[in-house]
């Protein structure tokens, strides 16, 4: 049986603020968290939800350097274009606090020297990459290279995220320094560090009480504790002069661990909330504790996060840490770094007092299970089709018949009809479906609950008619009315987890004020005789071609000035002998035919003649390229390459071709007329 709790402090990630909030951070753990308080606030439960800005990353001191700002004045901007972001979509933190502040580095502070007096940690020296030319030893994420798992040339010293993998700085091949782009040397340092090894059995124990986590959450915790050797003792301080210093001594010029201080940002936010009682939610059994994340973050907030906790003691684990997958954008992976993204302040500014357009969306689309992906197509559908169409569409016409046939007021109910029973009932039914759905995190279940008591709404209203109706039969129109007006109240009930902002104007609309959930499963709301509002009933407007274009094109331009930036010519590749060189049979050749290939947009086939034979080549240089245009072109011909069927054709070797830093493909030729066919390129 479920323990019951009489409290619950939810946390939402820290985001580094080392830039802004994106629609992928929106829908990994912000939205989810918020929707999931605003349903045990409206049940009238005891809930705090913390959050705040980590700003002790070395993502931070990355940026500083690229903006040659400090790194407070770094934290300074970006914490404020967050907090201010969030709170105008209606992210409705308790506290949005931040990890630069007294309160945190007090927190932190004590925490480590509780663990350090308790012998909690090992001491060790370790060989640690280091910058000559910048003369400071380099964070994990100072450190790029090869990851050795899944070959990303740009994985950083702690994790890959192309892959997901955890790495060290050491498992990378090609290591670089961020800092000044050369290759790292190691060199000794002394560092603290938390034996997860030896506090496995307990964190298994842990874990293994929590086999009902989401799959993905439980299986790589498992796969982390059963995979190779185990856990291993992680650092838990680092060599640089940005954070919270280590309170020890023989520790200068070392600070505490991003992923030691960060989530200790928790515990400081709650007491800057709650200084009297701020240890009733973190010391208390009877307070559940809820980590809402994105899936990178697993391993810190299911395994070293609550290893700290038992090491230091008094404080509850977390009970759930429902991590979603991750959102991508137009079919491709969220980049920062790319601008491939959208940015949530920039968003608030284009579609002013549309929050709930993006939160539904985002809802709707959470990658709950697997990644999912964020179109601008399927935003405006979803305005349009669903919350313009369905939902706006049910309470315009309410609130439009009920002023014009009953000049504002509750009509008041008759006889029931077996139609108006039934939809009552299904009205009654909504609050425990929604309920259920969000109690098991499962939020785009919970939506589409919300949004099929509007569909119930629309379809009831649209079968029974009233603007019809009323010219033969009032006194059935006003058991209709009284009907569909209850409905209406109880979606503004159940929406507001959902679509807060529609919430509100719509008991404004219905001159109601908010209701708490209990009251979405009675279907006596409204009163009869009550007076609703006469303004505009009009919730959503449509969303027009237009504005989804100036988006896509937004778009478009980043990838186009994201391409221009990084142009760049590649790498030399390694060493190969003359002997491998001579291998290679190149010989001038002319194109004699040439023609498209049928279904495909990039390649040629061409028939050459080589001096010593005529052969077909099949040339990916369509989109460069016209067929009538290179008839008589000589060219250099990789002659005696295997060959291969591309598209049903066999190809019989290949055409050289040079490549500019934008892409573009121009032949590589003789320039004397006196070129023979079949000569040889040496």
């Amino acid at each position: 049986m479920a323990k019951h709790f009489k409290r619950t402090l939810v946390t939402a990630a820290l985001p580094y603020a080392n830039g802004p909030v994106h629609i992928g951070h929106l829908a990994g753990c912000y939205l989810p968290s918020d929707i999931y308080v605003r349903y045990l606030r409206s049940k009238g439960e005891d809930v705090v939800f913390v959050c705040g800005s980590d700003e002790h990353g070395v993502p931070i001191t990355i940026k500083a350097k690229k903006e040659g700002i400090t790194p407070q004045q770094v934290v300074d901007k970006y914490h404020k274009i967050m907090g201010d972001a969030f709170k105008e979509f209606g992210i409705s933190f308790d506290i949005y606090s931040r990890t630069s502040n007294k309160t945190h580095h007090q927190t932190a502070s004590d925490f480590f020297k509780t663990l350090y007096e308790k012998g909690s940690f090992t001491e060790q020296v370790t060989e640690q990459y280091y910058d000559e030319e910048a003369k400071q030893f380099l964070a994990d994420r100072y450190i790029t290279g090869e990851c050795p798992k899944c070959a990303n040339p740009n994985a950083y010293g702690d994790q890959c995220e192309k892959c997901g993998s955890s790495l060290s700085p050491t498992d990378l091949k090609n290591p670089k320094s961020a800092l000044s782009g050369s290759a790292p040397v190691l060199k000794q340092t002394k560092n603290w560090f938390l034996p997860l090894d030896k506090l496995q059995p307990k964190i298994a124990d842990y874990l293994s009480k929590h086999s009902d986590w989401k799959p993905t959450v439980y299986g790589q915790c498992k796969s982390w504790l059963e995979s190779g050797d185990g856990l291993q003792p992680r650092a838990m301080t680092r060599d640089l002069d940005w954070g919270v210093p280590v309170p020890v001594k023989d520790a200068e010029g070392k600070v505490l661990y991003v992923w030691f201080d960060a989530p200790i940002g928790y515990i400081s936010a709650t007491k800057e909330l709650m200084p009297d009682k701020w240890e009733h939610y973190w010391k208390s059994e009877d307070t559940r504790l809820i980590h809402f994340i994105g899936k990178d973050n697993i391993v810190f907030h299911c395994i070293i996060f609550p290893a700290m906790l038992m090491e230091h003691g008094g404080y509850i684990l977390p009970d759930n840490v429902p991590a979603n997958e991750f959102l991508n954008l137009e079919g491709d992976k969220i980049s920062t770094s790319r601008n491939w993204a959208v940015w949530l302040h920039e968003y608030l500014l284009d579609f002013k007092d549309r929050q709930d357009v993006l939160r539904y969306t985002l809802c709707a689309n959470a990658p709950e299970s697997k990644d999912n992906d964020f179109t601008w197509k399927d935003f405006q559908t979803k305005n349009n089709s669903e919350l313009a169409d369905i939902l706006g569409n049910f309470i315009n016409r309410v609130m439009v018949l009920t002023n014009k046939n009953h000049n504002g007021l509750v009509p008041e109910a008759s006889e029931y009809t077996k139609t108006d029973l039934l939809a009552l009932e299904e009205v009654a039914k909504a609050p425990d479906k929604i309920s259920e759905a969000i109690e098991k995190f499962k939020f785009r279940e919970a939506l589409a609950e919300m949004m099929n008591l509007a569909r119930i709404g629309n379809k009831y209203l649209a079968d029974q008619e009233p603007w019809k109706l009323i010219k033969t039969d009032e006194k059935r129109v006003r058991t209709i009315m009284n009907v569909s007006l209850q409905i209406a109240a109880n979606l503004a009930i159940v929406c507001e987890p959902f679509i807060p902002f529609t919430s509100r104007k719509l008991f404004s609309l219905l001159n109601l004020q908010p209701m708490k959930w209990s009251s979405a499963r009675n279907t006596n709301n409204i009163a009869a005789g009550h007076k609703v509002s006469d303004q505009s009933a009009i919730l959503f407007t449509k969303i027009e071609d237009a504005d989804v274009q100036i988006q896509l094109d937004k778009l478009v331009n980043a990838k186009k000035e994201n391409a221009a930036a990084n142009a760049s010519l590649p790498e030399a590749k390694t060493e190969t002998s003359f002997d491998d060189f001579g291998k290679m049979d190149i010989r001038v050749g002319t194109i004699l035919e040439a023609e498209r290939v049928p279904k495909t947009d990039k390649l040629l086939k061409l028939k050459i003649d080589t001096g010593i034979d005529k052969r077909t080549v099949v040339s990916g240089i369509a989109e460069w390229y016209k067929p009538e245009d290179i008839i008589g072109q000589q060219v250099c011909i990789l002659a005696n390459l295997a060959p291969r069927k591309i598209k049903g054709i066999e190809s019989q070797g290949m055409i050289l071709m040079a490549e500019n830093l934008q892409g573009e493909l121009s032949f590589v030729s003789p320039t004397k007329l006196n070129i023979n066919n079949g000569s040889v390129v040496k």
